[in-house]
């Protein structure tokens, strides 16, 4: 990944980037963890030794993950958006970030044990919102509001009126 990707997304992690990343590759299709890089000697996160940093995809996108130590927190100013096909699979993801150790947040955003943020919108949702009939529009919209995990059907529904 490292000789192919010109841009990287670099995820700062305490101490877990490869704990991380094999999670993600086992939960999403077109995900992967590359090379894993240990420090050559200690540093002000760890010791000579430890993974430093963990080369991984997700959804295709390429990623690094870095030990730093806790100086730095993620929040929900970055976060994955993943597109999703339909309820099933809008469920599937979900289920997986918030049952290890994650946390349900609204409107279809979630949080995983690492703090990374997730927005699994459905196509579905996209669609309703982008519609050219505003009003319809804005029932989806206050039906979403009402949401953590997006409920395609009740979604569809509002729109309808």
């Amino acid at each position: 990944m490292s000789h192919s990707a010109k841009n990287t997304i670099c995820l700062w992690y305490e101490d877990a980037a490869e704990e991380a990343a094999r999670f993600y590759a086992d939960t999403f299709p077109a995900s992967s963890v590359g090379a894993v890089y240990r420090a050559p000697g200690d540093n002000p996160s760890g010791k000579e030794g430890d993974v430093l940093t963990v080369e991984f995809t997700v959804l295709g996108v390429a990623c690094l993950g870095l030990n730093g130590g806790p100086a730095f927190k993620h929040s929900e100013a970055f976060s994955f958006q993943v597109a999703t096909e339909d309820q099933y699979e809008t469920d599937l993801y979900w289920n997986a970030i918030v049952g290890n150790g994650g946390q349900e947040s609204q409107c279809g955003w979630c949080k995983d044990k690492w703090g990374i943020s997730w927005q699994f919108t459905p196509v579905a949702l996209s669609k309703a919102l982008a519609s050219p009939d505003q009003v319809a529009a804005k029932r989806a919209f206050d039906a979403m509001m009402t949401m953590r995990k997006i409920d395609i059907a009740a979604i569809e529904k509002a729109f309808r009126g």
